[in-house]
């Protein structure tokens, strides 16, 4: 009603470019639109777009973020510490100050931005639940 009042189209029936996942994901931003926030918060994602009006109901990422930090930046992290700790045997002081931050840097800051592309990439690509049909005789 709001946009009819306003003269824009409503936005059903409003023509909406396709806009990259990795793009709008990565800034935390609509996948429809590009201006709209998806998060409410850290990790939580918004009801929907305020600027477009797409229910964010379609998302659901899982623990696709998680695996993937853990794949790519925990394991990484933790070989640094068990290098220096078998290199060098420093006291636990050490790790405290130089692995402790590089395991917070490397598993908390990437999980946003990979939540966001996870739940653009499901819009653009129009993912659903998958279904089996039965064959027909």
């Amino acid at each position: 009603m709001a946009d009819q009042i306003n003269g824009n189209q409503p936005s059903s029936t409003k023509h909406w470019p396709r806009l990259s996942p990795l793009q709008t994901g990565l800034r935390g931003r609509c996948p429809r639109c590009g201006e709209g926030r998806l998060f409410d918060g850290f990790l939580t994602l918004r009801k929907g777009c305020d600027v477009c009006g797409l229910s964010y109901e379609f998302a659901d990422p899982a623990d696709g973020p998680a695996f993937f930090v853990t794949c790519f930046a925990c394991i990484p992290a933790i070989a640094l510490a068990l290098i220096i700790q078998v290199k060098l045997d420093p006291p636990f002081w050490v790790h405290l100050i130089v692995s402790l931050p590089i395991l917070i840097l490397t598993c908390v800051l990437p999980l946003r931005p990979l939540k966001g592309w996870l739940t653009c990439s499901q819009f653009f690509y129009k993912a659903g639940e998958g279904q089996l049909h039965k064959p027909r005789d």
